[in-house]
């Protein structure tokens, strides 16, 4: 029986008020402000929507996993300025994983990587099936296979 699985996008009400800081300001906790000159290349991880040409964004560094393991990682990441979080039905996948590269890291309760694996986005919701056949995964990151960025949390539902 296949595990149906909700896709998790960062929780924008994290991000309120840093397009508001000064480039000083962001520059003292490590990020920039970028106008964004191609499409698709400035993955949004609040809205999991690829920003438009144009747009403004913010890079900067987040700690996506949280874990009292050696697995503890952060990494750059883009939020567009007027994200909101979506909630996305069970088994959904955002289109902006469909045209990439993905690498999927699966973890146990504890933190500790169980599985990886890198995918074309296209195959994205039969890797994620697969991987929770493993009943030690308890969660899985989607991170861009190139650059290798962190895009989303996956979860057992």
């Amino acid at each position: 029986m296949k595990a149906n699985f909700k896709i998790l996008p960062l929780n924008h009400l994290q991000f309120l008020g840093l397009f508001e800081l000064t480039d000083l300001e962001l520059e003292k906790i490590g990020a920039i402000k970028m106008t964004v000159d191609k499409f698709p290349g400035f993955p949004c991880r609040l809205s999991l929507e690829d920003a438009e040409i144009g747009e403004e964004v913010i890079l900067l560094p987040y700690q996506h996993h949280k874990t009292n393991s050696p697995y503890q990682a952060s990494g750059p990441i883009f939020i567009r300025q007027r994200a909101s979080t979506p909630i996305f039905k069970n088994n959904e996948i955002p289109t902006m994983l469909n045209h990439r590269l993905l690498s999927l890291r699966g973890y146990d309760k504890n933190g500790i990587m169980k599985e990886a694996t890198v995918i074309e986005g296209n195959n994205l919701k039969e890797q994620i099936f697969k991987a929770f056949e493993n009943e030690k995964i308890d969660y899985i990151h989607i991170h861009n296979a190139k650059p290798g960025c962190y895009n989303c949390l996956v979860e057992r539902v």
